[in-house]
């Protein structure tokens, strides 16, 4: 991307999280479909890939069916950044009536006990709102990490906002991270992690929709390194204002076999989660990316990132 592409992102963003937080609600949801609407009528390299990807979460689906869950997909995922931009002017009871999710006492239970505590969650609805949901309704602080933008003044713009509800965001590069997400577990804190698409591309692979993919082996490696509980959570939206949620059992670890073996059941046990989540809900699966080891070399794809 060139220095002026650069800017002018940056610049987009940055109306975005200025402009549209002062909106209307109902203003601000209109424009959310306007947007999502004309992205997805003029066909381009997200769409098509959100397409592909949608044919293999619902392979019976006929082109009528793919394009009608490929333009709600659209939807959710504008509904995702305008809520994003409008998050940072919420109240705390804004925010609480916002979000209902289910099994949420397994997430307590794990906390009292001290041991620290793994979400894992897919791209599904806004993790956005679930995490700043935790900070203010349920009152846990919590640390995740951000994938690397470009340009840096949008990753930047991104870590502050997040630390403004609350949480601490380390950044995805670096092998630091990792140990100081395993020093927040070991002290009762928790984690979470967005962890459908591999970003390292030495991830753990998995069979996910009956095809192999990579994801990330971070989750079931703190899991076993710190004694922490791993829960899997999916979220969806429905035709309420209000977001839903599921946190399902925990990934236990294997009591044999060798690391990577461990690491890979562990894995695959959070992609089976996830994927029961994205079969019940695939409009909400904001995957504009590839993400299938079989897609690697198609040309069909989009640079654009949601951490």
């Amino acid at each position: 991307m060139s220095g002026m592409q650069d800017r002018l992102t940056d610049t987009l963003y940055g109306l975005g999280w200025g402009t549209v937080k002062r909106l209307p609600e109902p203003v601000a949801a209109a424009l959310g479909r306007s947007v999502a609407d004309t992205a997805w009528k003029r066909r381009g390299k997200g769409v098509l890939r959100l397409e592909a990807n949608l044919a293999r979460v619902v392979p019976d689906a006929g082109p009528e069916r793919l394009a009608g869950l490929s333009r709600a997909g659209m939807r959710s995922y504008m509904r995702y950044w305008m809520e994003s931009f409008r998050l940072p002017a919420w109240d705390e009871e804004r925010v609480r009536r916002s979000v209902d999710i289910e099994n949420i006492q397994r997430l307590h239970d794990g906390m009292a006990e001290g041991r620290g505590v793994v979400l894992a969650l897919p791209h599904l609805a806004n993790w956005d709102l679930a995490g700043v949901w935790a900070t203010r309704a349920l009152g846990i602080p919590f640390t995740t990490v951000a994938e690397r933008l470009k340009p840096e003044t949008l990753y930047d713009r991104f870590v502050a906002y997040r630390e403004s509800l609350g949480m601490e965001v380390l950044p995805h590069t670096g092998g630091s991270a990792f140990g100081t997400l395993a020093r927040r577990l070991r002290a009762g804190g928790l984690v979470c992690l967005v962890a459908d698409r591999d970003l390292s591309a030495s991830g753990t692979e998995v069979k996910f929709f009956g095809e192999t993919a990579r994801m990330p082996a971070g989750p079931a490696l703190l899991a076993q390194q710190t004694g922490a509980l791993l829960l899997p959570v999916t979220l969806w939206y429905d035709d309420s204002p209000v977001m839903r949620g599921r946190v399902h059992p925990p990934v236990e670890v294997p009591e044999s076999g060798t690391r990577a073996e461990k690491t890979s059941v562990m894995t695959q046990a959070l992609a089976d989660a996830f994927a029961t989540g994205i079969a019940d809900h695939p409009e909400d699966w904001h995957m504009l990316q590839r993400l299938w080891l079989s897609d690697l070399g198609d040309r069909v794809d989009t640079g654009e990132s949601r951490t």
